[in-house]
C-alpha cells in the first residue's frame, strides 16, 4: 500500500466515524412507528437491520400518507422511519417462509416485535420460541397497553394511548377540552425506551451470555413522559392540574410562562421573576406583587402581559428582553428553524437514496459519537428490495 493509500484510508475512516453497534444484527417484524423508530435508532448507531415485510403488500405504514406527497410509491412517514434498513419478504402463514425466519434468528442478535399481545405467540413467533431458537437473542416487545387488564385487546394506537394517558389535559387553554399532542409521543418515546431497555439488555448479555425479552407499551412510555407532573399530582393531593385560561404552556407552571401574541408573531416567555418582567416590559402594576401570584393570579397577569407583547414586533422584545438574560425565544415555523444558522451547524437534515431513482431528504440521529454525526446514504428499502441477498447470506 502506497502512502496515498494509507492516506486516503485514514481520510475515510476519519470522515465516517465508527458506530458502537456495527456487527450486531436486528430483525425488525413491526411496523407501523414505535418498533421501526426503536429500529432506526439502532441503525443510526450501527447495527444492520432486516427489516421482515409481508409479501406484495410491505408494512402498512408505506400507505401512511401525512400528506399527499409520495416518494417511489411509499409515504413520506415510512421513508423517514426506516431509512437505511434491507428489506425480506415473508409469509408467516407459510411454513417454509416460518422456518426461514427461524434460521435468520438463530443468527441475529435483536428481535423486535409490536403484534397485539398473543398474536406472536400464535404464529410461532413468540419470547419463547425465538428464545430456543437462539438463547443469546435479544426479544424487544412493545404493545399498546401491556400485556395484562381490561385494555389489552384494545388498539394500541397513538391518539387512543394518548387519550387514555392523562397528557391531552396538560396543553392548551383552560377554556378548550384536551388537546392531544400534533406527534405520535406515544410511538416515539415507546420506541426509545424499548430501545435503551435493548441497549441494556446487550451490554449485560456481553457479562452473562444470557437472551432476554425487553418489553414497553405506549402507555408505559406516556406515562414516563410525564413523570414529572404526575409526581407533583401524586403528592399534592390529587387536585386536578389548571390550565391557563389563555396563553397556555404547562398547567403547574404561573406567569409569564406561556406564548403571547406579538405584533409580528410569537413570543415565548418562560420562568421570570414577576418584578423583573415589570420593569423591562414598563408594566408597574406587576411590580409590587408577591411572587406567589405568578400561581394564584396567574390569568390576570397573563392577560396584562399579552396586551404589552402585542404591542410591539418579536425583534423589538428580544432586544429588550434577552440581554436582560429574560428566557425567551421568537416562536419558529420549519422554514425558521431551517432557515437558522445555529440550526445548520447541527447538520441534521441528509439526503437518502435509492438504486430506482427515489431521493428523499430526511433527519440523521440526533446523537454524535466522538463529534461525529452518523449518517447513512441509503433510504427505506422497497418491498423484499434485499429478499434474495439475505436469503443467500443466511442460507435461508
Amino acid at each position: 500500500m502506497t502512502s496515498t493509500d494509507t492516506h486516503t484510508l485514514r481520510s475515510a475512516q476519519d470522515a465516517a466515524p465508527e458506530r458502537p453497534l456495527e456487527g450486531l444484527l436486528v430483525v425488525d417484524l413491526s411496523q407501523f412507528l414505535s418498533g421501526p423508530y426503536c429500529s432506526l435508532r439502532l441503525a443510526d448507531l450501527g447495527a444492520r437491520v432486516i427489516k421482515v415485510e409481508r409479501a406484495g403488500q410491505g408494512d402498512l405504514s408505506r400507505q401512511l400518507y401525512l400528506s399527499d406527497t409520495e416518494l417511489g410509491g411509499d409515504s413520506t412517514i415510512f421513508h423517514a422511519i426506516n431509512r437505511g434498513k434491507e428489506s425480506l419478504a415473508l409469509d408467516l402463514k407459510d411454513p417454509a417462509d416460518l422456518a426461514a425466519l427461524g434460521r435468520l434468528v438463530r443468527q441475529a442478535d435483536v428481535l423486535i416485535q409490536n403484534f397485539r399481545p398473543g398474536v406472536a405467540e400464535r404464529i410461532g413467533i413468540g419470547w419463547e420460541a425465538m428464545h430456543a431458537l437462539n438463547p443469546r437473542l435479544i426479544y424487544g416487545s412493545i404493545s399498546g397497553y401491556g400485556t395484562d387488564g381490561a385494555w389489552v385487546k384494545l388498539p394500541g394506537q397513538d391518539l387512543l394511548a394518548q387519550a387514555r394517558s392523562g397528557l391531552m389535559w396538560l396543553s392548551g387553554d383552560a377554556t378548550q377540552g384536551p388537546v392531544p399532542f400534533g406527534l405520535a409521543v406515544g410511538d416515539m418515546f415507546a420506541g426509545v425506551a424499548l430501545s435503551q431497555g435493548i441497549l441494556a439488555a446487550l451490554v449485560r448479555r456481553g457479562i452473562d451470555g444470557k437472551g432476554r425479552h425487553v418489553e414497553t407499551s405506549l402507555l408505559e412510555a406516556l406515562v414516563d413522559l410525564q413523570f414529572e407532573v404526575l409526581t407533583t399530582w401524586l403528592n399534592d393531593g390529587r387536585r386536578t392540574p389548571s390550565r391557563s385560561a389563555t396563553n397556555g404552556a404547562h398547567a403547574y407552571l404561573g406567569a409569564p410562562y406561556g406564548v403571547y401574541a406579538a405584533a409580528d408573531g410569537y413570543l415565548a416567555l418562560a420562568m421570570t421573576p414577576l418584578d423583573k418582567l415589570a420593569a423591562l416590559l414598563e408594566l408597574p402594576a406587576l411590580a409590587d406583587r408577591d411572587p406567589a401570584d405568578a400561581f394564584r393570579a396567574r390569568d390576570e397577569i397573563k392577560a396584562l402581559v399579552g396586551a404589552r407583547v402585542a404591542e410591539r414586533p418579536v425583534a423589538d422584545w428580544l432586544a429588550v428582553l434577552q440581554p436582560a438574560d429574560i428566557w425567551c425565544s421568537e416562536v419558529l415555523d420549519w422554514h425558521g428553524l431551517t432557515g437558522a444558522d445555529a440550526f445548520r451547524r447541527l447538520d441534521m437534515l441528509q439526503t437518502v437514496r435509492r438504486d430506482d431513482g427515489v431521493v428523499i431528504e430526511t433527519t440523521r440521529s440526533p446523537l454524535t459519537i466522538d463529534g461525529k454525526r452518523p449518517g447513512g446514504g441509503r433510504a427505506a428499502p422497497q418491498v423484499g428490495e434485499h429478499s434474495d441477498a439475505i436469503r443467500a447470506e443466511f442460507g435461508l
